[in-house]
Parts: C-alpha cells; sequence; structure tokens
C-alpha cells in the first residue's frame, strides 16, 4: 500500500493518502485484456482524472484515499457535511465538552471579544452550577442544569473551532476544490490550498501540482 505524508496547513494536519498507485494501475483494467497493468501515470489516465464533473470518468480516483484532521469553525463545518464522501470518523464535541473548552483558543479572530466574554461568563455559571447539582442533585437544580447548558450551548458562535478526524478520496475533493477555492470563508480558501499540496494534486485541481 502506498503512503505518504502530505504537508499540513492552518486547518488541516496529520494528512495521510493511500492508494495512489494502486488506483493509477487499476483504471487501466478498461483498456487492458490483462492484469498485468503498470502505476506509470500516463496522459490517458490524467485525461480521465481531470474530466468534466458529472461524466464519470474520473471514477478511479475514489480509489485515492485521504485521511487528515480537519479544524473548521461551526459555519465551515456546516458546509462540509453536504459532501457526501466527506466523512466523520470523530470530532470534537460541543453537546459534550463545550463548558470545558479553553475559549479563548477555540474562537478565530472574527468573533467579537464581547461575545468572548459572554460565553466565559455563562460556561462559569454553568461549571459551578454543575458543582453545586452534585451536592444536591435535586429535580429542581438537574432541570437548571440543562436549562443553563442549552443557554450556553445555543450562545455559541459560529467562530468556534472543532477539529476532527476526516476520511475522503480525490474524487470528492475534486468537486470540493472546484466549488470553495474561491469561497467567502478564509478557511475554505486554506483547505483549497492545501488540496494542491498533495501528490499529483493536477489530477484534482486540473492544473500543475505536486508530484
Amino acid at each position: 500500500m502506498s503512503e505518504y505524508r502530505v504537508p499540513g496547513c492552518a486547518c488541516v494536519s496529520d494528512a495521510v493518502v493511500y492508494g495512489l498507485e494502486e488506483s493509477i494501475r487499476r483504471a487501466k483494467y478498461p483498456l487492458s485484456t490483462t492484469r498485468s497493468v503498470n502505476a506509470d501515470l500516463t496522459d490517458g489516465i490524467k485525461a480521465l482524472a481531470q474530466s468534466a464533473p458529472g461524466e464519470g470518468h474520473d471514477q478511479w480516483l475514489t480509489g485515492v484515499v485521504v485521511q487528515f484532521d480537519l479544524t473548521f469553525s461551526n459555519k465551515a463545518w456546516v458546509e462540509a457535511e453536504r459532501y457526501h464522501f466527506l466523512d466523520f470518523v470523530s470530532s470534537q464535541s460541543t453537546m459534550h465538552r463545550l463548558a470545558r473548552f479553553d475559549l479563548d483558543k477555540s474562537y478565530n479572530q472574527y468573533v467579537d471579544k464581547r461575545i468572548g466574554e459572554i460565553m466565559r461568563i455563562k460556561a462559569a455559571e454553568y461549571r459551578s452550577l454543575e458543582a453545586r447539582t452534585k451536592q444536591d442533585p435535586s429535580e429542581e437544580n438537574q432541570r437548571d442544569l440543562r436549562e443553563k447548558y442549552l443557554e450556553l450551548l445555543y450562545s455559541n458562535p459560529a467562530g468556534f473551532q472543532l477539529t476532527a478526524g476526516m476520511t475522503t478520496n480525490y474524487r470528492q475533493l475534486k468537486t470540493i476544490y472546484r466549488q470553495r477555492r474561491t469561497h467567502r470563508l478564509p478557511e475554505w480558501r486554506t483547505f483549497c490550498k492545501w488540496i494542491e499540496t498533495l501528490p499529483h494534486s493536477e489530477l484534482i485541481t486540473g492544473k500543475g501540482g505536486a508530484a
């Protein structure tokens, strides 16, 4: 199995690419009468990868698997979830741990500092009520604790950043790149810049890439 360590970027870390050579070789099966095919990246195989979306000729790119850790804001994660083959392996959770995050480090630079201060107060209030409820688990305290957590959760701004482990493939990255490389959110543009560092990224981007 081919494995690559890929340079990271501001939002991507611990990236690995699997199956590039194997998928290049298998892309040659339709025009081969034997199983004896090599992993040379020919112009014909490149042309298949760079075909227009929806034509189906780039199907072999699904065999090139990419795994990485991705740190995005809440706003970007909502948009990322539209991609069917960008799969979450596991992620940090606001539902379980929001009151425990270091909020000074969790918000991106676009979150108003006044909102950050409000959130720190709400998190502290929740932790205080949580400690009190452990001492006195009355129905009233438990109800107040649930309400306080929902208040904290729904007040959390879109600039809150979470990290998730992701699995995808070159074909899905091809779609993402075409749709997001000039996006208004800077993290999408950064992510697309990272895509350009992948091995033979020209298969994804349609232009010169890393070998």
